[in-house]
């Protein structure tokens, strides 16, 4: 598992960031508009014959799925897992081993979480992951402490965790059959009081650097590194050292996908100074 420990967003909500994450627009000249009316990442990937399948926890993909099989796992309701029309994020693993197993070739899976969104952050994590207390038990989060907060905040993390781990033990449990790896990146940060400041949203010229930092993860099984060539010991020392965005996940998908287009770009695929021997 690589940590990427210095990565930025696209913008500050879900409606920028997502489509812009699967564009091959990078933040600095990303048009909105013309996002939604050309191809993106997942269109590429299905085009090259690869199976493609949305989960979604999180009012949708923005556009990002539109042309690619998707669905909605929220409105499934599940008892024990939704409440009030929000449902922790392990439905989005509903049904998702029987479609692996089912599947006939190669598969891109997106798990679009709603992670820990606010201002209910408290809704975001079943009762056994409230380990840090006290915590904030409302949606009025300016009437609680920051320590509340925080530590609210905190134990969303603690299940974001523990669904990444799923993921990735789901993938393990299939490498008889496929390569597997997998990409964590969220949309945007959130802002938990600091300077009077609360959740997110902010343009992202005036956003705090808290709305625009994000958290980005890669696994790859050790046979993807072993048929591939990556050579993790240059993948940790080059995510400790250097800046990344969301403007590197579209090549960087590219590559672990092996898709050959024109518009991959090397420069900004994560992973290619890390291949030992060039594709």
């Amino acid at each position: 598992m690589i940590y990427f420990p210095h990565t930025t967003s696209c913008g500050t909500a879900t409606a920028i960031s997502v489509p812009c994450m699967f564009s091959d627009m990078p933040r600095k000249h990303y048009d909105e508009e013309l996002a939604h009316h050309q191809e993106g990442l997942l269109d590429i990937i299905q085009r090259a014959g690869i199976n493609v399948l949305w989960n979604d926890n999180d009012g949708g993909c923005k556009g990002a799925c539109d042309r690619v099989p998707h669905q909605n796992v929220t409105e499934l309701n599940l008892p024990g897992q939704c409440i009030d029309g929000e449902c922790y994020d392990e439905v989005l693993f509903h049904g998702l081993e029987d479609y692996i197993d089912h599947l006939k070739g190669d598969g891109v899976i997106v798990l679009h979480t709603i992670g820990s969104h606010g201002p209910t952050y408290y809704n975001r994590y079943p009762p056994q992951f409230k380990k840090f207390t006290p915590t904030c038990d409302t949606n009025e989060i300016q009437n609680c402490s920051q320590q509340q907060l925080v530590n609210t905040y905190d134990n969303t993390v603690l299940y974001v965790d523990y669904i990444v781990d799923k993921a990735i033990n789901l993938l393990k449990s299939k490498q008889d059959k496929f390569t597997t790896s997998l990409v964590y990146l969220s949309d945007h940060g959130e802002s938990l009081g600091e300077n009077g400041v609360y959740l997110h949203g902010l343009p992202y010229s005036i956003a705090p650097d808290t709305q625009k930092h994000v958290p980005m993860l890669i696994w790859l099984s050790k046979d993807y590194q072993q048929r591939y060539q990556v050579d993790q010991s240059c993948l940790q020392k080059r995510a400790s050292t250097l800046d990344y965005s969301q403007d590197n996940l579209f090549s960087t998908m590219l590559g672990l996908t092996g898709v050959q287009t024109k518009y991959y770009q090397a420069a900004d695929d994560i992973l290619q100074p890390c291949r030992r021997l060039s594709e």
